[in-house]
């Protein structure tokens, strides 16, 4: 249920983050951002083809041209690196967010879910199949946040389609759909290998119409007063 007084102003992109590992051996900051650098495309590579768990800090090291004896210098270990790798790729800031876009009430449902899924399957592909793979492997503190950012996300979009809907009463089925189009955006970077052959505008396009037309059917449900189990 959302709570009247949510600030829309609070955007999700400004959420915690997962904890790196703060390290100070190394003066030079060009070189600090030249290995980590190296460090985490080697490793995001890896924990993709191997997962998180079959992959060692000797594999990292051998992909990524660092030294065994030196590479503690610029990560702590390897949840260190998957911290790391989720900050820049599954909570980067130039993507975005649904909420934000679903506020503009100059465009359509489907236009607002067009472009969405278009930049978050274009630009948070390996972050999203990273982040779905490595969550058995995390530590409690950092699924915590992650399930922390990810609620407020599902809170921020149900408090955005109530605002756009104008009448609707409160109702659990809105933080529902909200989940269900939030999961969405990982439909193509997680199943993207079962539709190789189809067209990505098209997808996107179909996607978008089914995702608007979901909503404007639950949207009338909920006003004409139908459970959630009324059928027809």
């Amino acid at each position: 249920m959302m709570d009247g007084n949510s600030d829309a102003s609070d955007k999700i992109g400004t959420g915690p983050m997962l904890e790196e590992a703060e390290l100070n051996g190394v003066r030079n900051e060009d070189l600090v951002r030249q290995r980590r650098e190296q460090i985490c495309d080697a490793a995001l590579e890896l924990f993709l083809q191997k997962g998180f768990a079959a992959t060692t800090i000797r594999d990292i090291c051998g992909r990524s041209g660092v030294n065994q004896a030196s590479i503690y210098d610029y990560i702590a270990n390897k949840n260190d690196i998957l911290r790391r790798l989720l900050n820049q790729l599954w909570f980067r800031r130039d993507v975005v967010h649904l909420p934000d876009l679903m506020a503009d009430q100059s465009l359509s449902l489907e236009e607002v879910f067009e472009r969405y899924y278009r930049e978050t399957w274009a630009m948070k592909r390996k972050g999203t199949l990273l982040a779905y793979r490595s969550v058995p492997h995390m530590q409690p503190e950092d699924r915590k946040t992650m399930r922390l950012r990810e609620r407020k996300l599902i809170e921020d979009l149900a408090y955005q389609l109530h605002a756009r809907a104008g009448d609707l009463p409160d109702d659990v089925r809105v933080e529902v759909i909200s989940n269900i189009l939030v999961f969405l955006s990982a439909f193509a970077p997680m199943r993207d290998w079962l539709a190789h052959n189809v067209d990505a505008d098209e997808m996107i396009h179909l996607v978008s119409a089914g995702a608007a037309a979901m909503v404007e059917r639950m949207f009338d449900e909920i006003r004409a007063g139908r459970p959630a189990d009324a059928t027809g």
